[in-house]
């Protein structure tokens, strides 16, 4: 699936020189929550998924006349939001329409006279043509009273919106990891119900959502960007605790609502590759390259980016060192050519020596990602280094540290490729926060 070594570079290069397809984010914003677009539904890596031919059937036409309620997490609050669908990886135009956003109190349930609806233009319907998004109007959020406020830290926002005819190909967020909600076909607009009649289908993916902002003018936006070790592969359902959030709770505690740290990771992702995404998707979507200006670049007052990647390059296509690395200093050049002062930290890699999961388990594979790991440690070229890799890897085995194998999702003895619950939170409590903010 990897790209070839020089023509590679120059197309994703070419990705990158062209014009971005959403409006730019000017004001006292902050990315508070983000979730990265692929698709389309079903090719994705989800996790501890129900199953959705029910909810979701089989077929050309999509979602058709019915209502999601996704739950999010906001990494800071504020007094007012708005909200970003997106159907970039769609083939035809979607009308949403009966969009609200409350606060949930269990499940679809949401706690009452939270419920507010969203305008887009001023309207309560937005049509998005396949390959575009749409950013709604600002939603006052009256029951946030103080932003800062001890009660509202860890709770969901439910985004409710409604799919009026049918949507053809759907974009998502594959691996959630957390349990959002659905109507059923043909069933109507349920945005304003406060309830859980209406919604009796559950999935641990995320559905158009990919943007939730709010408003803070001191905020700055810090990017985690990567792959399923950011995705969270192997952390525990609806735990939150994915290395990001361990990392989020960590910057609070300290720094109160200064920075917001929002998570653009995929099962799967690459550096370089697939070729020809739009036309054979690829279940790890588009490569990391090709979604820096949607996913980082198109974000609110971004300060930060800390970046973890290239593992699926060498384990899944396997990809020589020397193009990987000349893709991230693409990638390094270009963040910084568009967002002026943006600080970047590169992660090491972590093991995945002996996995059992396909051939990222062999020791070549382990060859690469030392010599990857190396280039990160001493290229000179990012704002600092994450170091993941001493925070899990045990001298001994070579792989990661037994503890962090077993899987805290799903059960059982790990890949020795994902770390877990435990394993997450030593990535997470690895990072310098004085090196990462400056402070």
């Amino acid at each position: 699936m990897a790209l070839k070594p020089t023509a590679g570079v120059l197309a994703v290069l070419s990705c990158l020189c062209a014009s971005p397809l959403w409006a730019e984010s000017p004001g006292p914003w902050v990315a508070s929550w983000t979730a990265s677009a692929h698709g389309p539904y079903p090719v994705g890596n989800a996790t501890a998924q129900p199953e959705l031919k029910f909810a979701l059937p089989p077929g050309e036409s999509g979602a058709e006349d019915q209502t999601f309620r996704m739950l999010i997490r906001p990494d800071v609050w504020g007094k007012q939001a708005r909200i970003r669908l997106s159907n970039f990886f769609g083939s035809q135009p979607v009308t949403f329409d009966g969009t609200f956003v409350g606060l949930s109190s269990s499940g679809p349930v949401l706690v009452p006279g939270t419920n507010r609806p969203v305008t887009f233009g001023g309207k309560g319907s937005i049509t998005v043509p396949p390959g575009k998004v749409a950013v709604s109007d600002p939603v006052a959020l009256p029951w946030v009273k103080d932003p800062t406020d001890p009660m509202l830290t860890n709770r969901r926002l439910a985004v409710s919106f409604h799919v009026a005819g049918a949507s053809g190909a759907i974009t998502w967020h594959a691996k959630a990891l957390t349990t959002s909600y659905l109507t059923g076909p043909k069933t109507g607009a349920h945005g304003a119900d406060i309830g859980e009649e209406a919604f009796p289908f559950s999935t641990t993916s995320w559905f158009f959502l990919d943007d939730v902002e709010m408003t803070d003018p001191g905020a700055k936006t810090i990017v985690a960007f990567g792959d399923s070790i950011t995705d969270g592969t192997a952390s525990t359902l609806n735990g939150d605790d994915r290395w990001p959030d361990v990392f989020s709770r960590r910057l609070h505690e300290k720094f109160g609502q200064r920075y917001s740290v929002v998570n653009e990771g995929i099962g799967g992702n690459m550096i370089l590759g697939p070729e020809n995404y739009a036309s054979k998707p690829f279940a790890g979507g588009p490569a990391a390259l090709e979604r820096l200006d949607r996913d980082v670049i198109s974000l609110p007052n971004v300060a930060t980016v800390i970046w973890l990647e290239g593992i699926n390059d060498f384990g899944n296509a396997g990809a020589d060192v020397k193009d990987v690395t000349d893709g991230v200093r693409s990638g390094v050049a270009h963040l910084r050519s568009r967002i002026p002062g943006v600080k970047i930290f590169m992660a090491t890699l972590t093991s995945s020596l002996h996995s059992v999961n396909g051939s990222y388990g062999a020791f070549p594979i382990e060859e690469k990602r030392r010599a990857f790991n190396e280039f990160v440690r001493t290229s000179g070229i990012f704002d600092g280094v994450v170091d993941f890799d001493t925070a899990t890897f045990d001298a001994v085995s070579g792989e990661l540290k037994a503890p962090y194998q077993p899987n805290s999702t799903t059960g059982g003895a790990g890949d020795k490729l994902h770390p877990n619950r435990a394993g997450y939170a030593a990535m997470g409590r690895a990072i310098d926060l004085g090196k990462v903010t400056g402070k």
